[in-house]
């Protein structure tokens, strides 16, 4: 045997461990997790919850940066980029890893391709609600009035892209209804202006509900396709009278792609760890957020299913970011 077929047997003999040592060693210094929104919202808490508990698992410490903008896209394309060993993570949710690309926005990376998923993590709805003013009560009542009414009614949303505008369009193609969509920066003033009548609509937190009360603000239907069990008596769109309706929404944790699947597996085992874990699950409850952990594969089909769910929502909708 030549000197090269010698060097060819020892590469072999000695390749295979290190794939095992990736995840043997593995950390041996910080996790940075990236968050593609402000302090203080759902996926803020949510990520700042688990990533507690998966650090004092994997014994070192989980810094989240937040790096808002472009609805996550932002974040999302530095994560992308990183180096696929398991120090750079991204809270990813619906938003860039499915609506971006599904509405056409351009981007600087490929959800599918560019991400390696390591497990859903949790889901929520929002809820429709209107002014106390307006004359429906009922999504029958709404859908009505709607019909009556083409182009004369709007509801607003805390930006476009947002889970608030993915709500009110797919709401227009399966009812086929034709609403004026409103969007606002934020949802604080979105709710000023529903409660003062400016606009009629809005899609909302479950925590915004709980907030507000039946006093100020109706609750319509959510979005979800059941009924949400902190809001037993409002209905889901699906069973009141829009077959098909589902715009359930998540958030779930990814790398890089190309990462080494022992790491990816044993961050799969943490994230499912935390999510079984009552401290974590408290912060989660109080944001309206459902613990879902799954497998990489599964998650991985959930993002390829709502780009398409969401591109045929979008066809020949014009949406400006």
């Amino acid at each position: 045997m030549n000197r090269c077929g010698r060097w060819l047997i020892f590469l072999a003999v000695f390749a295979a461990p290190a794939a095992g040592l990736a995840a043997d060693d593995y950390p041996n210094k910080p996790i940075r997790l990236a968050v593609g929104f402000a302090p203080g919202g759902s996926s803020d808490t949510s990520a700042r919850a688990v990533a507690r508990r998966m650090g004092d698992s994997l014994r070192t410490n989980f810094v989240v940066e937040n790096r808002p903008g472009a609805g996550g896209n932002i974040a999302a394309d530095t994560v992308a980029k990183a180096a696929p060993d398991g120090y750079t993570l991204f809270w990813g949710a619906v938003g860039p890893l499915a609506v971006s690309p599904a509405m056409g926005t351009k981007l600087n990376y490929d959800p599918v391709r560019d991400f390696a998923p390591i497990g859903l993590a949790v889901t929520f709805c929002n809820v429709l609600v209107a002014t106390p003013s307006l004359p429906a009560q009922t999504v029958t009542e709404l859908l009505a009035l709607a019909r009556a009414k083409p182009g004369q009614l709007n509801y607003a949303s805390p930006g476009s892209g947002s889970a608030g505008h993915l709500g009110g369009e797919l709401l227009k193609k399966l009812a086929r209804i034709d609403l004026v969509h409103v969007p606002y920066k934020g949802g604080g003033e979105m709710i000023t202006n529903l409660i003062g009548g400016e606009v009629q609509l809005a899609f909302v937190t479950v925590t915004t509900i709980k907030s507000f009360g039946g006093s100020r603000i109706k609750a319509i239907a959510v979005t979800g396709l059941k009924r949400d069990p902190t809001l037993p008596n409002v209905p889901s769109f699906a069973e009141a009278g829009v077959p098909g309706y589902d715009a359930t929404f998540w958030y779930g944790l990814v790398a890089p792609a190309r990462m080494p699947p022992p790491l990816v597996a044993r961050l799969n085992r943490e994230l499912r760890a935390a999510l079984a874990d009552a401290e974590v699950n408290k912060p989660l409850d109080a944001q309206g957020l459902v613990a879902a952990p799954s497998t990489p594969e599964a998650f991985s089909a959930v993002i390829r299913s709502d780009v398409e769910k969401w591109r045929g929502v979008f066809a020949g909708v014009k949406v400006s970011l």
